[in-house]
């Protein structure tokens, strides 16, 4: 059988950031314009918003799941094409058109069961800021406004839309001791033979 060493990788001091205080981090809550797409909206002839995704991103965010990490969608616009991705990506808990992000968060966060100190945070700009000051390790893409980087633990080297995400859930899995199972697991089909 065939096995991967992780050829990723983060400072220690990073990593035990990333681990949360007490029991570690149980969910990650992620904005959408700027951190799962590169900030710009595009918008057609008939007013219709066009987003673009990542395809490293949307992976990121289904490897934290299946490392016992919950991935949370707050976004303050909402569109169709945000809620086909979500959709898409198998993602339970989203919230759209969050005029006050952390209005929303503090009763979803209460349903799980979970203290801020147990949430990672990535936002890109001011709206973000509540929860990123909240949460236990909170993150930032490349391009995030100066305020929100200068709270962040880590700013990604890749901008929001470009693997930004998943820098952040590569991160958070490492430092949770899951990366490496994830990485192996995937060398094998999904027939259980050898690639």
């Amino acid at each position: 059988m065939h096995s991967l060493t992780p050829a990723l990788r983060f400072a220690p001091e990073l990593l035990l950031k990333a681990q949360g205080p007490g029991l570690g981090l149980k969910a990650a809550i992620f904005d959408v314009d700027g951190v799962l797409t590169d900030g710009r909206i595009y918008i057609g002839e008939q007013g219709e918003g066009f987003k673009a995704f990542s395809t490293l991103d949307g992976h990121g965010l289904k490897l934290l799941d299946q490392g016992g990490i919950t991935p949370i969608v707050i976004t303050g616009r909402d569109s169709p094409a945000v809620r086909r991705r979500v959709a898409d990506l198998g993602l339970k808990h989203a919230v759209y058109g969050a005029k006050d992000k952390l209005a929303v968060a503090q009763p979803l966060l209460d349903r799980l069961g979970l203290a801020w100190d147990q949430v990672a945070a990535m936002g890109d700009d001011w709206p973000d800021l509540p929860l990123m000051l909240r949460a236990g390790f909170a993150c930032a893409p490349a391009q995030a406004h100066a305020e929100v980087k200068a709270v962040a633990h880590h700013v990604t080297a890749a901008p929001g839309g470009h693997g930004a995400a998943r820098e952040c859930c590569d991160l958070l899995l490492m430092a949770a001791g899951r990366y490496g199972d994830l990485l192996n697991g995937h060398l094998s089909t999904l027939d259980g033979g050898q690639p």
